[in-house]
């Protein structure tokens, strides 16, 4: 499909710049394709009340780590400051990141991320450029492992924020806080998971009397999922891997909602893409450990999922092709109109919207 079909204009202002408090205060459009309403206003602290008892709402667990990292590459005499965002770990001493310029590296560098002051290492973090790929990716091996890179990498990392919040304003410090949600558990994210940054204990109260299930996955959000699709066409794209998983127990539970007849509903797109990455076989759901880099598009019939909660994303971006595959491109071109129109709060600090799907977008339609 052409690129340019999932381009729609956003006011500036329509962008959040810090979350709604408290968080479950936030609105939330509920969107059911051919339905009449087919667009309901409503609050996420409404969010029970749109479900039935019997349901499950499935979050991701991944932790926000502060991937972020400022440092210099040293060679000879001449001294360049880079920029890295770290986006998938492939061991327990090495990432990949995207550099800026990552023209500066060679493969065989020594960077130091951290103080600017050769004599002190107390902050520092050194790695070795391994390898580099497309799009300004950087192989780092640093000099540390496991728990301990694990503890430098915080001690000298910025949190990510998204661009379109970053070239607004600096990070501060109650980011590492609001960028975090309540079941943040498992670090190595680089981006939130942001359905999930409006649930409260309050709201997990209201769900769990009404009688709808909670369950979790984890799926490391990574870097990529900022960039923009440079491509005209979607078969062109090529999206970014990312690591999740989904044990046996959370199979077992899940099959068992569905096999009741009662709906799976993702907390935000980085929960449906695990989800589905683990029900492509033909005994549908299963435990998955590993990377995924799936992509989705209108024409996706979706295996496990019946409904999506999900914020609001940017112009020509793979995750509002991905709620258009959902809910039908028609139905969200006019959704998002209706949230421009109505002043919904866009992007990671913004709003959310409960979709339902349209005909025909589920496998089992």
């Amino acid at each position: 499909m052409r690129v340019d079909l999932f381009d729609f204009e956003l006011p500036n202002e329509r962008i959040a710049l810090r979350p709604a408090r408290p968080r479950d205060s936030a609105r939330m459009l509920v969107v059911r394709p051919g339905q009449s309403p087919e667009l309901t206003d409503t609050g996420v602290a409404d969010l029970a009340a749109c479900l039935d008892p019997g349901d499950a709402l499935v979050f991701n667990d991944t932790k926000v780590i502060p991937a972020q990292l400022e440092g210099t590459r040293t060679r000879g005499d001449a001294v360049a400051r880079i920029s890295a965002t770290l986006h998938l770990r492939s061991d327990i001493d090495r990432w990949w990141a995207f550099v800026r310029p990552a023209k500066k590296l060679v493969i065989g560098d020594r960077v130091r991320f951290g103080s600017d002051d050769e004599t002190c290492l107390t902050g520092t973090l050194d790695a070795t450029v391994a390898d580099k790929g497309d799009a300004g990716e950087v192989l780092f091996v640093f000099d540390l492992s496991g728990p301990a890179l694990d503890d430098a990498i915080i001690a000298v990392g910025h949190i990510p924020l998204p661009p379109y919040i970053a070239l607004k304003r600096g990070e501060d410090a109650q980011d590492r806080e609001d960028y975090q949600t309540m079941f943040a558990d498992r670090n190595g994210a680089v981006a939130a998971p942001t359905a999930g940054l409006h649930f409260t204990p309050a709201l997990l109260d209201s769900l769990t009397a009404r009688g709808i299930e909670q369950h979790r996955v984890t799926l490391h959000v990574g870097a990529g999922t900022f960039l923009p699709v440079k491509t005209d066409e979607t078969d062109e794209h090529k999206m970014h891997a990312e690591w999740g998983e989904i044990s046996a127990d959370t199979v077992a539970a899940l099959t068992a909602v569905k096999a009741r007849g009662n709906k799976v509903v993702s907390v935000g797109t980085t929960s449906l893409r695990i989800l589905e990455s683990a029900s492509q076989g033909p005994e549908g759901l299963q435990p998955f450990s590993g990377e995924t880099s799936i992509f989705i598009t209108p024409g996706y019939r979706f295996r496990t999922i019946d409904a999506l909660m999900t914020n609001f994303h940017l112009p020509k971006s793979t995750l509002f092709m991905l709620v258009s595959a959902f809910s039908g491109l028609e139905t969200m071109r006019a959704a998002y109109a209706h949230a421009i129109k109505t002043e919904y709060r866009f992007y990671s600090y913004g709003d959310s919207s409960l979709l339902f799907p349209a005909v025909g977008a589920l496998a089992k339609d």
